[in-house]
């Protein structure tokens, strides 16, 4: 098996799904991708992030089977269970911990950390039942894989370290074989298997003639357009087909749900805040089940309409004829138990998200590059609204591209990248990432408050020592390597400790703008040597997680760590 038996799991905001190869790594065969829903009459690359749990909080379902077991139950039975959906972006933008709350649909809180295990868990166990009974009835485990997980770019450290800790919680890896687990940023993965498309597998509009990788110096921007978040990278294609990261990954957190929630808003509007509130808090089940028809509607650019669900319309019914709720709204009207929303009023739940993704891009193509492309990939990319926004704001500056099922680009993607993560290689380091040393003390530099003496003399403390550049760019495999000497003659231990910052070169660890990260301990035993001893720090910026590894040459001691950036 070795490395060459590789699962990949896409856990998004909306949708979820996973792939998987078990060919030789040489065998360049499409890996396959999981198929969702159909007992349910669906036929799906994907399965919606829906899970739910018993009022014990003991996991019952997840996907397709979760949605439609909470949107048949009673409002009674509906408010003692804890049904969460689109609850990935709990983990976007916040200070993280392990007993993190996040808000299930009906107002009920559990820890962030459990629901997110209970999810990888069940895509672990459904990914290697399917894989079994495709590979005549043969019983795998975890660690007859290598997995991949899939993550937003313009997620951080911390937030990247809690679906590793949630992934080895769930059974996936474990501690000691951390290594069989990578994480692959999801606009990467997508540009890994859209520069391998052949000019059919893109939608016909400004469709190429050749592969991307086959012509070296080409530079390209892949959008991801997930339910959550909206994820850029800016790549350009090196000689061999491998890729550079020209711009360090930029984004936000205007993706597909943004839409949702206009929507959502709008409906708010139209039958007034009691009415809405109410039906939000009775029937959350019912209300799973409009967003669900909305998600589809949304993906064309044309008048829809929306079934107005029984509870909603009794609801409203109580106040008034459903009719007179529609006389002052624009761009919506009432029809026999539908609501009818027109092109416009539905461009507009669009705006605030498509603004966000033009201005983004308006920032990349000013810059000093040779863009040709644009790929759009992700579920969100399937909006025509979407599509003929972005080429309309680039004006034929560049071809925007789209590929066929532009949802399971990043899963797919993602297990060549768990083959081959050397694809990528060199990225941009995101900060400017260093330690805190002590130097020789220098008064015509050094501040007086940090001078400390020993018998060894006078030193600086809280020096800020640069380890990587905020822009640099670091390769893959790039190790680069410091060597710092003790403070103290008989000192049995050094302490590196991480610090990040945007800034280029400040002077002190406790300057602004520096987040202290954590910290690792070597052990320096043999003190015969004194002062003449040396420590050897190696650190790899160049993947997608930061590895640092001390050495103590004389004892040989050594201590490793993937960098903490949870906060405690």
């Amino acid at each position: 098996m070795g490395d060459s038996f590789i699962i990949a799991i896409d856990f998004g905001t909306a949708y979820s799904g996973y792939a998987y190869s078990v060919s030789p790594r040489q065998a360049d065969i499409e890996p396959a991708v999981s198929s969702w829903g159909k007992e349910h009459g669906m036929d799906t690359l994907k399965t919606p992030t829906c899970i739910l749990f018993s009022e014990e909080e003991e996991f019952l379902k997840f996907g397709y089977d979760a949605k439609i077991a909470y949107s048949k139950m009673t409002s009674g039975e509906a408010k003692k269970k804890y049904f969460f959906e689109n609850f990935k972006m709990a983990l976007y933008g916040k200070t993280l911990n392990r007993d993190v709350m996040i808000t299930a649909t009906n107002g009920k809180t559990m820890r962030a950390f459990k629901v997110i295990t209970e999810t990888l868990r069940y895509l672990k166990e459904h990914a290697l039942k399917t894989i079994g009974e495709n590979t005549s009835g043969r019983k795998y485990t975890a660690p007859d894989f290598n997995w991949v997980l899939t993550l937003p770019a313009i997620w951080d450290a911390p937030a990247k370290q809690f679906m590793r800790e949630a992934a080895t919680e769930a059974g996936i890896v474990t501690e000691k074989k951390a290594d069989k687990l990578v994480i692959a940023l999801e606009p990467e993965a997508a540009s890994i298997w859209c520069k391998k498309l052949p000019s059919d597998g893109f939608i016909a509009e400004n469709r190429e003639k050749h592969k991307l990788e086959q012509d070296p110096g080409t530079q390209y921007i892949v959008v991801d357009c997930g339910g959550g978040t909206i994820d850029i990278t800016v790549h350009e294609v090196l000689r061999g087909g491998a890729l550079k990261e020209l711009y360090k990954a930029s984004g936000n957190d205007q993706g597909g749900q943004t839409v949702d929630k206009k929507f959502k808003s709008f409906l708010k509007e139209i039958f007034s805040d009691d009415i809405w509130d109410e039906y939000e808090r009775e029937y959350p089940s019912e209300l799973v089940k409009m967003m669900q028809n909305f998600a589809v509607v949304k993906q064309v650019d044309d008048d829809v309409q929306i079934s107005c669900l029984y509870n909603l319309a009794t609801l409203a019914e109580k106040k008034q004829k459903m009719e007179g709720f529609f006389k002052k709204v624009q761009g919506a009207s009432w029809d026999e138990g539908v609501i009818k929303i027109s092109k416009g009023k539905l461009r507009s739940f669009f705006d605030e998200s498509l603004c966000e993704i033009a201005n983004a891009l308006r920032d990349i193509l000013k810059r000093d590059l040779k863009i040709e492309y644009i790929l759009l990939v992700g579920g969100f990319a399937s909006s025509s609204i979407l599509r003929r926004h972005i080429e309309k704001q680039v004006n034929g500056r560049c071809k925007v591209l789209c590929p066929y099922r532009p949802q399971e680009a990043i899963v797919k993607g993602a297990v060549m990248f768990g083959r081959h993560p050397e694809v990528v290689a060199s990225r941009k380091s995101a900060f400017t990432y260093g330690i805190d040393i002590c130097e020789r003390f220098d008064s015509s530099k050094h501040k007086a408050e940090k001078k400390f003496s020993n018998e060894n003399g006078e030193w600086c403390d809280d020096i800020f020592k640069k380890l990587v550049e905020i822009d640099q760019d670091v390769g893959y495999d790039e190790t680069k390597e410091h060597s710092f000497r003790p403070v103290y003659p008989k000192q049995t231990g050094m302490t590196f400790r991480f610090y990040r910052t945007e800034r280029e070169d400040p002077m002190y660890v406790d300057e602004w703008g520096l987040e202290a990260l954590n910290s690792f301990t070597v052990n320096m035993p043999n003190t015969e040597r004194d002062m003449d001893r040396r420590t050897k720090l190696e650190i790899k910026f160049g993947s997608t997680e930061i590895q640092a590894t001390a050495t103590d040459i004389d004892s040989n001691s050594t201590a490793s760590i993937k960098l903490d950036f949870m906060r405690k």
